[in-house]
C-alpha cells in the first residue's frame, strides 16, 4: 500500500527551489515534515570536492531545530525540474538515521510515497550508533 502524497511538503521544497536555489552552488531543495507536523527545508551546497546534497544539509537543520525524527522527505530540483529521488549516498545515510522514514519520489504525474527501505533493498545497516537504552542491542537490524 502506498502512503498519501504530501503535496504541501512537495510545494515546500519547491518554493525553495524557486527562490534560493541560485546558480551552480544550490541546485537543489529538500523539504521534510517531522512527526510533529513542522516543515524543514534546505538546499545542497555544490562543491568540487563534493558538497552535500540538499537531503543531508536537511539533516543537519533539521537538528538545529529540534527536529530529531523526519517522517517524509522529498527534493525537487531547480529551473522547474520537479521531484528528484535521493542519490545512493543520501538513501544510506536517510536509512541510517530514519529506517522509517517515507520519500516522496516520481514524475508530476506519477509521484508516489514508498518507505526508503524500498529504495534501498538488500541494504547495510549501520546500527552501531543506534543502541537501545541500556547500550548493548542495536534497534536497527538487518
Amino acid at each position: 500500500m502506498t502512503a498519501q502524497i504530501d503535496h504541501e511538503l512537495i510545494q515546500a521544497a519547491a518554493h525553495v527551489a524557486a527562490t534560493r536555489c541560485r546558480g551552480d552552488n544550490h541546485t537543489m531543495a529538500a523539504a521534510a515534515r517531522d512527526h510533529e507536523g513542522r516543515i524543514i527545508t534546505a538546499v545542497n551546497a555544490y562543491h568540487f570536492t563534493g558538497g552535500p546534497c540538499a537531503e543531508l544539509v536537511l539533516i543537519g537543520a533539521a537538528a538545529a531545530q529540534g527536529a530529531y525524527d523526519l517522517d517524509t522527505i522529498v527534493a525537487v530540483g531547480d529551473r522547474d525540474r520537479g521531484v528528484v529521488p535521493p542519490c545512493g549516498r543520501c538513501r544510506q545515510v536517510l536509512l541510517d538515521y530514519f529506517p522509517a522514514l517515507k520519500v516522496i519520489v516520481g514524475t508530476r504525474d506519477r509521484l508516489r510515497t514508498v518507505p526508503i527501505t524500498d529504495l534501498l533493498p538488500d541494504s547495510y545497516v549501520w546500527a552501531d550508533h543506534q543502541l537501545d537504552a541500556e547500550g548493548d542491542a542495536p534497534l536497527c537490524t538487518r
